[in-house]
């Protein structure tokens, strides 16, 4: 079947220049490279091509009549596919949409599938809102980072901002500090999906801690923060905070104990049995 073109910027087959203009707009602004962070770059690039092709082919009268007959495979090959496969997607594609534009459907293997470049449509759709064309010597693309979070409504870049990061207690036993430990965190953040739309996701971070970790120290997760339009997400940090312990204190390596004892206990002595964070028992005598 190839290619849905309509369903790839969520427009329906009636769609006119408008809707597809304000479709790329809304997709472009979530997927554009720069607009992402650096984890989903590669991701990212892959959406904005595809929104990129499926405006180029839609809002070109020639390509969609020729796309809407024939589908992706004629469009690009110039092959008219079988009647079989014709058929099977004939549930999906309305070809008299467009019927208006030429008295006869047009002929596939006469045409030469040239595809524009996504940065061009990029330009002509942000640049347009400036009151000049974003074309010629002084056009970048979204490779080199000059679309970084632009003010396209003058015509100005600027960029890309990134979130202020997110601190969360991370209370710890001082045997979790003493011995080391694993933990499962778990994080609730706004994404956005392939669609455009914003969902809610759970996802859990494990956290290793090691021995010798100290109350303020800090694990960062980066950009796992809330996605928004144009915004990088903000680094996750996790703090570390002793938890009171029945026994002990801690004085920076040392642990401190303290133990009441009787005068009578002072002066002639006694032993103490001390348990330490490991588990062993240690027998500690008082002598005077």
């Amino acid at each position: 079947m190839g290619v849905d073109y309509y369903n790839v910027l969520k427009v329906n087959h009636n769609a006119r220049e408008d809707d597809l203009k304000k479709a790329y707009k809304r997709l472009a602004m979530i997927w554009h490279p720069d607009k992402n962070p650096s984890a989903r770059r590669d991701e990212a690039e892959s959406k904005f091509k595809g929104i990129s092709e499926a405006y180029d082919v839609l809002s070109d009268p020639q390509k969609r009549q020729i796309y809407d007959l024939y589908g992706e495979e004629g469009l690009k090959s110039g092959k008219i596919p079988s009647s079989s496969d014709a058929s099977s997607s004939s549930s999906w594609r309305t070809p008299q949409f467009h019927h208006q534009h030429r008295q006869h459907p047009p002929n596939a293997a006469s045409f030469r599938f040239n595809p524009r470049d996504a940065d061009d449509i990029y330009a002509e759709i942000f640049g347009s809102e400036g009151g000049g064309s974003a074309r010629g010597g002084g056009h970048r693309t979204f490779r080199d980072g000059s679309f970084r979070n632009g003010n396209f409504a003058n015509g100005r870049s600027s960029e890309l901002r990134k979130a202020p990061a997110v601190e969360n207690p991370l209370p710890c036993s001082l045997e979790d500090l003493s011995k080391g430990a694993k933990k499962k965190m778990r994080l609730s953040r706004n994404v956005y999906d392939a669609s455009g739309k914003m969902r809610v996701v759970e996802e859990i971070l494990p956290i290793e801690i090691k021995p010798g970790w100290k109350k303020g120290t800090k694990l960062t997760f980066p950009e796992k923060g809330n996605e928004e339009p144009g915004i990088i997400p903000a680094d996750i940090i996790f703090v570390v905070e002793e938890k009171p312990h029945p026994v002990f204190k801690r004085d920076g390596n040392d642990l401190v104990f303290s133990q009441e004892i009787t005068l009578l206990e002072a002066l002639t002595g006694k032993t103490i049995d001390l348990i330490t964070l490991d588990g062993r028992t240690l027998m500690i005598p008082l002598i005077y």
